[in-house]
């Protein structure tokens, strides 16, 4: 594998953290600030959220391949959601994160570095092809259904939805709240489906085409993302709170 650095997925990631940020800066004001925003209601604002969402899952699911010691790396964004849960659990008790993006990523980047002689076994348009359908299957099991968004197959038992630890996987209890929450499942098969496509790529020498720098800058915070994250929110919230 060449060891060049791929400024097109840097580029992609910067242009989904952009978004991510903007995102955020408009939940504060409609949460927090009480501003009266109805496009951040409707089916467009859900789609930008999903876009985002999308992205940084599959990219992550992608990109596994190009670092070492996954596992190692997964633990570090995983103490980073923990670090996110903590604080806002201390400080933003009614907007608390439990089992954020970062949780997830960092769990999925674990599980694919402990079971990656496996998932390189299989053959990748095949496990692309099953994790993505498993995904789309799985898309609503918070909600207690198997199914895409408005199109249902079949309701899950709600014996399933017992406590925290089945939140972690996909299963909430009733009384379960985060303002942030990204369970294991479905989202694992997302980010499997972004790891098998890059096996593919892999395997038919294709990975050149995300080479070609586009733009510097944005490149610059799709390389430094995690920090980015992690700090978007208390500086966003300062700079409302000087400003209104």
């Amino acid at each position: 594998m060449k060891t060049s650095r791929y400024c097109k997925l840097d580029a992609v990631r910067g242009i989904a953290l952009l978004n991510m940020i903007a995102y955020h800066a408009i939940w504060d004001l409609v949460y927090l600030y009480n501003f009266k925003w109805d496009w951040y209601w409707s089916e467009r604002g859900y789609i930008w959220q999903q876009g985002i969402c999308w992205t940084f899952i599959f990219l992550s699911g992608f990109c596994l391949p190009l670092g070492k010691r996954p596992v190692k790396r997964g633990v570090t964004v995983f103490l980073g959601g923990a670090v996110i849960t903590a604080v806002t659990l201390a400080f933003m008790p009614q907007n608390r994160v439990v089992f954020g993006v970062l949780t997830l990523i960092g769990s999925c980047m674990i599980l694919a570095g402990v079971f990656d002689g496996g998932l390189k076994r299989l053959h990748p348009v095949f496990g692309m092809a099953v994790c993505f359908l498993l995904f789309c299957l799985m898309r609503d099991i918070n909600e207690g259904w198997i199914g895409f968004e408005a199109f249902h197959l079949c309701e899950l038992p709600r014996g399933l939805y017992a406590n925290i630890v089945t939140a972690y996987f996909g299963f909430p209890e009733n009384s379960f709240y985060s303002t942030d929450y990204f369970s294991l499942f479905p989202w694992l098969f997302l980010f499997l489906s972004g790891y098998f496509l890059f096996r593919y790529l892999e395997k038919r020498e294709a990975l050149g085409i995300f080479e070609k720098s586009v733009f510097p800058p944005v490149e610059w915070l799709g390389r430094h993302s995690l920090i980015i994250y992690m700090l978007h929110q208390p500086i966003i919230y300062l700079l409302f709170e000087l400003i209104l």
